[in-house]
C-alpha cells in the first residue's frame, strides 16, 4: 500500500551497525579537547537528525547487532571470521551513540542470536503487510533483497534511494534474485564463500538467463549454451560446489521471522530528554547542537532549524544601513556571487554580508533574467563598498577569499583587512579531516546541510549562471554563504585558539600567503603558443611510431588507449602473467602494473611511453594555448592552499606541478614558458630551486652528525652517502654507486622498505637490506629520529613540522598492520615534506614583500615544488637574483645551510 493510500508517515528502520562503521571510516577522526574520539558519534547522530528533519512524523527505529555469535556462526564457523576486531577508538564511541539515541527518544533495538539485518527484515515485512510504508536506511547491498512495493532502501551517506526499479538498475536483477546473486558470487565482507570462479558478471549471466539458484541446479547442462567464456566447464564446477552454493544461500538470506516482543505499530518516538541531551552534547563538545538545545525554543530545536533573518537589499537606504553595521562590526563575513569560476573572466553578480549569526544580507547587482526586479546601480554600489573593502583596519572573514579578491580586482578594488579565511582555518586545524569547502565544513562543524549551488541552478549543460537565478532563490543562498562563513569562523577560531602553534602557522604563513598567491595568479605566465603547436605535431608523430611498434609486437592493431583491448592483448594473446586485478576482477593495466611488467616484456614498456606522450600532448601542448586569457595574453593557473595533506601547494587549470623535468619532452614544454616579448627593453626568466631541501631538513631534524657535517662542508650528499654505505673512498665512488646512494637517501625519507629498494635498484632483497643496515650504522641519528617519530606519532596521533603545522594520522594505532605501517611511513616523511612546504611559502612571502618594497617591476609568476620562477626586466636581473637567493636561504634557520640553485634565461628551461 502506498504512502498516498495509507496516509501514514513511513516507518524508518535504521541499520545502526552499518552506519556505525561507515561513519567511522568516512568521517575524520574527530576528538574532543580531551582526546575523546567523536567522529562516528557525530556521523551517526547527524544522519538520525536528518531523518527526523525530513520525516518529522515518522517513527525512527535504530537497530544494532547483538554481541556474541548468531545462528549463522553455528551454520558456518568461518562466517565473518576474517574481520579484524573493532578498533578501540570505535568501540569507545558505541555507548555515547546509544545514550544519545535513547535521549533523542528513538527506539533502539538489539536482539540476541540474530543480526541487525534480521531484525530490520522482520519489522519491515510486518509493517508492509499491515499497509505501512517502510524506508530502510542502510549502506549494505544485501538489504536489497527486502525491497518490494512499500519497502525502499535509502543510503543517507551517499544520498541515494532504491526501489524495485532501482535495484534492477543497480544490480541488473530484481530484489527476488539478490540472495541467489550473493550465493553464487559470495560476499567477501561477510566471508560467504559462494561458488569458486563465479564472479559478478558470471553470476548475472546465470541469473538473467536461467533464473534463480534452484532453476540453475535443476538444469546445469543449460549453462554451456550461454556462450560466455568458461560456460562449457562451469556446469561441472557448479555441481562440485553445490553444497557451498546452498550454504551461501542460507547465509545470505535475511531472516524475516525473528521472534520479538514488539510489533512495528507498538514502536513510537518518545519526547526527547532535553536535559540529558544537553549533558551528552556537552560531553562530546557538539557545540552547535548544544546551542540549539539551550535556546528559548529547545523543544522545537530537534526538528526545526534556527530562524534566520536573511534579507535581499534593493533600496539604497537599506544598503547604507548595512554599511553602517559593517563599519561598526569588529569583524564581518563577506562573499561574492559571480558568473564563473574562472577568476580572470568572472563577472560580479552580487555581494553578501553577515555581522552576527543567522543574520545576513545579499545585495544583488547584475541579475538579468527576464522579469528580474530593479537592482541598485552597479557602479554606485561598488563606489560605496570600495573604501570599506580596502580598509586594512576593517577586519573581514570569508571562505576562499583568494577567489573573491580576484573578482574585486577585476573592478579595481583591492581587498584588504583579511583577518581569516575559514577554508584555511579548517585546513590548518586538520588538513585531512575533511574537504574544506563551505558545504562540507558546515556539515562537519555546524551539523548543517546547506543549500548547494546545484539546488538552485540545476546541473549539467542546462545549469544556470548566478545572474540567471531568480532573487527569491539567489538571495537566501547567497546570504546563507555569509552567515555560515561567520559561524564557521567562530567555531574554527575557538578550536584553533586551543593550539597556539596552529594559530602561528595560520597567521604567519597561510594568511600572509593568500595575497601573494592572488598577485602571482594575476601575473600569470607568458607561453609561446606556436612553439607548443609544433611540439604537439612532434608528439603526435612520436605516438604514431610507438603505435606501429606496439602493433608489431602484438601481432595486430588495437586501441592503445583501451584498457579492455590492451588487457586482451597482454593477458590473453601474449599470455603475460596477471599480477593484479581491478576491483571488478579484470586484469589490471594500471601504470604500476605496466611498470613492473616492462622489466620483462616489450609491449608494456611501449604502452607506458605512449601514455606518457599522450598525457603531455593532451594536458599541455594541446591545452595550454587554449588557456591563454584573451585580455592578458597569458596563462593564469590556480594555486590551492587547502588540498594536500602536508601543506604543499597544488595547482590546476593548468596543473604546473606535473610537468616532467627528467624527460626531453617535459623540458621542451618548459621552453614554451618564456619571458614576455611584449615587455619594453626585454626581460628574462629567473628560476630558483632549493637544493635537496628534504634531505637537509632530515639532517636538521635527526641532528645526525654525519649528515650535518656532509652538508656543512658542501659535499655531494649522494656521493658522501655512497662512500659510507659502499665503504669506498669519496673519490672512488662510481656513478652507479652514487645512483644507488641517491635511491637510498630519498627512499628512506619516504619510508621505503628493503623490498621496495630492491625493486627500484633491481638487486636482491638481502643486498638492499645490507645497504639500509649499513646506512643506519653510518647515520645512527637518522634511525633514532625515525624510531622516535613513530613512537611519538602513535602516542599523540599526529606529527608536526618545524613550524608547528600538524598532520593527523588516524591509522597510526590501527590493528591492521598494513594501514599502521603506511601511517608510520607518512609520520616519518610528513615533517620533512611539510617543513619544506612551510619554507617555500615563507620564501614566497619574503620575496613578494621585498619586490613590493623595492618598487620593482619584476614579478613572481610560478611556484612548482621547491622552485620559484620570476619574470624580470633585464636591468633588474642582477639585483633580483642576489636578493632572491638571500631571501630564500633566509626563510628558515636549520642546522645545515639552505642552498639555492639559481639561473636565468629566455625561458623556464634555460633558467632551470
Amino acid at each position: 500500500m502506498s504512502k498516498q493510500s495509507s496516509g501514514a508517515a513511513p516507518l524508518i528502520l535504521v541499520d545502526g551497525s552499518s552506519y556505525l562503521y561507515r561513519a567511522y571510516h568516512a568521517l575524520p577522526p574527530l576528538t574532543t579537547s580531551q582526546g575523546k574520539p567523536t567522529g562516528a558519534v557525530r556521523g551517526v547522530i547527524s544522519m538520525l537528525r536528518r531523518h527526523l528533519k525530513e520525516h518529522a512524523d515518522s517513527t525512527v527505529v535504530v537497530v544494532f547487532d547483538a554481541k556474541g555469535k548468531t545462528f549463522r556462526d553455528e551454520m558456518f564457523a568461518e562466517y565473518k571470521s576474517h574481520r579484524p576486531p573493532m578498533p578501540d577508538d570505535l568501540r569507545e564511541q558505541i555507548q555515547p551513540i546509544h545514550d544519545i539515541i535513547d535521549a533523542m527518544g528513538l527506539s533502539r533495538l538489539v536482539v540476541d542470536g540474530v543480526e541487525a539485518d534480521d531484525v530490520i527484515g522482520t519489522l519491515a515485512l510486518e509493517a508492509q503487510r499491515s499497509g505501512q510504508e517502510v524506508i530502510i536506511s542502510t549502506g549494505d547491498k544485501d538489504m536489497a533483497q527486502l525491497v518490494r512495493p512499500g519497502i525502499t532502501l535509502v543510503n543517507t551517506m551517499s544520498n541515494t534511494e532504491m526501489d524495485t526499479d532501482g535495484v534492477v538498475k543497480k544490480f541488473g536483477i530484481g530484489p527476488e534474485l539478490i540472495i541467489d546473486f550473493l550465493a553464487l558470487m559470495g560476499d567477501k565482507s561477510d566471508n560467504i564463500p559462494g561458488v569458486p570462479g563465479v564472479g559478478e558478471k558470471t553470476a548475472l549471466a546465470l541469473l538473467q538467463n536461467l533464473g534463480g539458484l534452484k532453476e540453475i541446479y535443476a538444469d546445469l547442462g543449460a549453462i554451456a549454451t550461454l556462450g560466455f567464456r568458461g560456460a562449457k566447464t562451469l556446469g561441472s564446477k557448479m555441481a562440485e560446489h553445490r553444497a557451498a552454493a546452498q550454504l551461501s544461500y542460507r547465509l545470505a538470506t535475511i531472516k524475516t521471522d525473528v521472534e520479538m516482543p514488539y510489533h512495528p505499530r507498538n514502536l513510537h518516538n518518545s519526547a526527547p530528554n532535553i536535559g540529558k541531551l544537553i549533558e551528552l552534547f556537552g560531553q562530546n563538545e557538539f557545540r552547535t547542537w548544544l546551542e540549539e538545545l539551550t535556546s528559548d525554543k529547545a523543544e522545537e530545536a530537534m526538528a526545526e532549524a534556527v530562524e534566520r533573518d536573511y534579507v535581499v537589499v534593493t533600496a539604497m537606504a537599506e544598503l547604507d544601513a548595512w554599511l553602517q553595521r559593517l563599519k561598526k562590526a569588529k569583524i564581518f563575513a563577506f562573499d561574492t556571487e559571480t558568473t564563473s569560476l574562472n577568476y580572470m573572466q568572472a563577472r560580479l553578480v552580487g555581494v553578501s554580508f553577515a555581522v552576527e549569526p543567522y543574520r545576513a544580507a545579499y545585495v544583488p547587482l547584475a541579475h538579468d533574467y527576464m522579469g528580474a526586479p530593479e537592482q541598485l546601480p552597479f557602479e554606485q554600489v561598488l563606489q560605496k563598498l570600495k573604501p570599506l573593502l580596502e580598509d586594512e583596519k576593517q577586519r573581514k572573514v570569508g571562505q576562499n577569499l583568494k577567489y573573491d579578491s580576484h573578482i574585486l580586482a577585476n573592478y579595481g578594488i583591492r581587498l584588504r583587512g583579511i583577518a581569516r579565511d575559514t577554508m584555511l582555518e579548517s585546513y590548518v586545524l586538520d588538513s585531512t579531516a575533511s574537504r574544506h569547502d563551505m558545504d562540507s565544513l558546515a556539515l562537519k562543524y555546524l551539523g548543517e546541510h546547506t543549500v548547494h549551488f546545484e539546488d538552485i541552478a540545476g546541473k549539467g549543460a542546462k545549469q544556470l549562471t548566478f545572474n540567471q537565478i531568480p532573487l527569491d532563490k539567489a538571495g537566501p543562498y547567497a546570504a546563507e554563504d555569509a552567515d555560515i562563513t561567520l559561524r564557521l569562523h567562530r567555531e574554527l577560531n575557538g578550536r584553533l585558539a586551543r593550539v597556539p602553534s596552529l594559530v602561528k602557522v595560520l597567521d604567519d604563513i597561510e594568511m600572509p600567503l593568500l595575497p601573494v598567491l592572488v598577485r602571482m595568479e594575476r601575473n600569470g605566465a607568458y607561453i609561446d603558443a606556436k612553439m607548443l603547436a609544433a611540439q604537439s605535431a612532434e608528439l603526435e608523430q612520436e605516438m604514431r611510431e610507438l603505435e606501429q611498434q606496439a602493433y608489431a609486437v602484438a601481432g595486430e592493431e588495437f586501441n592503445l588507449s583501451s584498457t579492455k583491448q590492451l588487457g586482451a592483448i597482454l593477458f590473453e594473446k601474449l599470455q603475460i602473467p596477471v599480477i593484479k586485478k581491478t576491483p571488478k576482477g579484470a586484469p589490471s593495466t594500471a601504470e604500476a602494473v605496466l611498470q613492473e611488467l616492462a622489466h620483462n616484456h616489450e609491449l608494456p614498456a611501449l604502452i607506458m611511453q605512449y601514455r606518457g606522450l599522450a598525457k603531455l600532448k593532451n594536458t599541455y601542448t594541446d591545452k595550454l594555448p587554449k588557456m591563454i586569457d584573451p585580455a592578458s595574453g597569458r596563462v593564469h593557473t590556480s594555486y590551492h592552499q587547502a588540498v594536500t595533506a602536508t601543506g604543499r601547494l597544488s595547482s590546476s587549470d593548468p596543473n604546473l606541478q606535473n610537468i616532467p623535468i627528467r624527460t626531453e619532452e617535459g623540458r621542451r614544454i618548459r621552453r614554451a614558458f618564456t619571458a614576455d616579448p611584449r615587455v619594453n627593453g626585454g626581460s628574462e626568466i629567473i628560476a630558483a630551486d632549493y637544493s635537496q631541501i628534504e634531505l637537509r631538513i632530515m639532517a636538521h631534524l635527526s641532528a645526525d652528525r654525519g649528515l650535518v657535517n656532509a652538508f656543512e662542508r658542501g659535499a655531494d650528499i649522494h656521493r658522501a652517502t655512497a662512500a659510507e654505505v659502499f665503504e669506498v673512498a669519496l673519490d672512488r665512488v662510481s656513478d652507479e654507486q652514487r645512483r644507488r646512494a641517491k635511491a637510498i637517501n630519498f627512499g628512506l625519507i619516504y619510508g621505503m622498505s628493503a623490498y621496495g629498494l630492491a625493486r627500484q635498484l633491481g638487486i636482491p632483497r638481502a643486498d638492499a637490506q645490507t645497504y639500509i643496515d649499513r646506512y643506519f650504522e653510518r647515520y645512527p641519528g637518522v634511525l633514532h629520529y625515525m624510531e622516535n617519530t613513530r613512537k611519538q606519532a602513535a602516542e599523540k596521533g599526529y606529527v608536526e613540522t618545524l613550524f608547528g603545522r600538524r598532520l593527523y594520522l588516524p591509522e597510526i594505532r590501527s590493528r591492521n598492520a598494513m594501514q599502521r605501517q603506511a601511517a608510520e611511513r607518512t609520520a616519518i616523511n610528513a615533517p620533512m615534506q611539510g617543513t619544506a612546504a612551510d619554507i617555500i611559502k615563507r620564501a614566497m612571502i619574503a620575496v613578494d614583500t621585498w619586490l613590493n618594497r623595492q618598487n620593482l617591476t619584476s614579478k613572481l609568476i610560478l611556484q612548482v615544488h621547491d622552485e620559484l620562477v620570476l619574470e624580470v626586466p633585464k636591468p633588474e636581473i642582477e639585483t633580483v637574483a642576489t636578493a632572491l637567493a638571500e631571501l630564500m636561504q633566509g626563510a628558515a634557520q636549520l642546522r645545515v645551510p639552505l642552498t639555492v640553485d639559481l639561473g636565468h634565461g629566455k625561458d623556464w628551461d634555460q633558467a632551470h
